[in-house]
């Protein structure tokens, strides 16, 4: 049992508290993922690009501005930039584009950064209509029937 003069120890308190690699540690693509991550939960408003509110390309472009990119304030201009990427060789950091709501439409019209890779396994973060700033999969059936393209955009450190 421990004493109790152990939790007042502010060392013993420090020491517990997970720690958290500074963000000159990670790489650009590292870097991007995480700064998006903090956002999490941020609610969606349409035309948003702060964080009082983000839609789905005012939150890319908010990302992407982080690291000296200015893209367009809209998933279909954003997806006219960058390489394309075939799903096989996405990595994190890659747009994703998806249709709108309808899965007959031909437009973009919504991305989302992608997060995490393995075969078969594709996450993304995004702010979605219903739950602002949030992850999906593709493998997701919403998700799956809407999936158009996935672009690479080349990060450089800060």
């Amino acid at each position: 049992m421990f004493a109790s003069s152990s939790f007042n120890n502010c060392s013993f308190a420090q020491a517990s508290k997970p720690r958290v690699a500074a963000a000159d540690t990670l790489n650009p693509i590292q870097s991007l993922v995480s700064f998006a991550n903090r956002h999490l939960h941020i609610p969606y408003r349409s035309g948003g690009s702060s964080k009082r509110g983000f839609d789905c390309s005012g939150f890319v472009r908010y990302c992407f501005n982080q690291w000296n990119i200015t893209l367009p304030h809209s998933s279909a201009a954003q997806a006219e930039h960058g390489e394309a990427v075939e799903l096989d060789d996405a990595k994190p950091g890659d747009l994703i584009f998806f249709k709108g709501n309808s899965t007959k439409s031909k437009r973009i019209g919504h991305v989302g950064i992608i997060t995490e890779v393995a075969p078969g396994y594709v996450k993304f973060i995004h702010s979605a209509w219903k739950g602002g700033i949030r992850y999906d999969l593709l493998d997701a059936a919403y998700y799956s029937k809407r999936f158009v393209a996935i672009r690479s955009l080349t990060l450089t450190a800060k």
